[in-house]
């Protein structure tokens, strides 16, 4: 099931950037949206993240951003597969690179807001 829109706390913001989890794949997902607090990732293969484990993933902001990759710890918190893509809803539990986190999301905010 998807992640409830309407409980969330925090806005999310449309992204197109990529993301790695090291120790999921070598393959690269896709960062469909962030927020401060959680965020959607999408890969086009199927990948096996269970439901609750925490995991360490590296954004790699698009170019146009100027900010540099950055680590997160989250959590899986819900999935979702259909015939073309594997999604996959993550907490945000920790961010060791806050300013360029922060900084991307504002970023993301500013270009959704123009």
């Amino acid at each position: 099931m998807f992640g409830n829109a309407d409980m969330r706390q925090n806005r999310r913001y449309p992204s197109i950037a990529t993301a790695r989890i090291p120790a999921v794949s070598g393959s690269e997902a896709f960062l469909k949206d962030i927020s401060i607090t959680g965020c959607c990732i999408e890969y086009t293969m199927l990948v096996d993240l269970p439901e609750h484990s925490e995991q360490t993933i590296t954004i790699y902001p698009e170019k146009e951003s100027m900010i540099d990759k950055f680590h997160l710890l989250v959590e899986s918190k819900w999935h979702h597969f259909d015939n073309s893509s594997n999604r996959f809803g993550l907490e945000i539990k920790k961010s060791p690179q806050k300013k360029e986190f922060i900084s991307y999301v504002d970023y993301l905010a500013w270009r959704h807001n123009t």
